[in-house]
């Protein structure tokens, strides 16, 4: 999860540094539009000659950089879309789950919980080809993750083949086995 937790993460990040560089620069331009105010209470003078100038490109800066804090494309949350999903499968609208499935792995290609659950759909569906597909794609993408060896021995086994259905549940053992020994340490 983490390159897509960043993935989403970086444009919410993007979209709150613009909104803090604004509220920064209009704090600026406060400033600069104070100080021959202050020079004058305090020095008894309109000192600060171009403080006028350097408070409307601070003001101008801020309002583009608070629009384009509002504008910025927002991309949905890769594991808000997999809950979504996965409520959606559970009262029972695979087919709209695996839609929304899809959409999700188009939008964050590397959220391999994706794969895995349309993988399972699919599965369920007894649609082993496809289901096979996403948990290598799944695997592809992580490895270490015991379970989905597990998955794909499932889909290997209801398509007959006996030899993949074992190597996976092989792989889904010694990683078992190989977390358990790293969680123990």
């Amino acid at each position: 999860m983490g390159y897509c937790g960043t993935m989403a993460a970086s444009g919410a990040t993007s979209r709150s540094r613009a909104g803090q560089w604004s509220r920064a620069a209009w704090a600026l331009a406060l400033l600069f539009a104070s100080l021959p105010i202050a020079g004058w209470l305090f020095l008894g003078g309109w000192g600060f000659p171009g403080a006028g100038e350097l408070t409307g490109i601070c003001f101008l800066a801020g309002l583009y950089l608070y629009f384009r804090s509002r504008r910025a494309a927002r991309v949905p949350d890769p594991a808000a879309m997999l809950e979504r999903a996965l409520r959606l499968a559970a009262s029972g609208q695979a087919q709209e789950a695996i839609g929304l499935l899809t959409t999700t792995i188009r939008l964050s290609p590397r959220f391999w919980q994706a794969f895995q659950h349309r993988g399972t759909l699919y599965l369920r569906s007894d649609d082993t080809d496809r289901a096979i597909d996403d948990f290598t794609a799944a695997i592809r993408l992580a490895p270490d993750e015991a379970q989905l060896y597990s998955l794909r021995a499932q889909a290997w086994n209801l398509k007959g083949d006996a030899a993949a259905a074992q190597s996976d549940s092989e792989a889904a053992v010694s990683l078992s086995s190989q977390n358990h020994l790293k969680a123990n340490r």
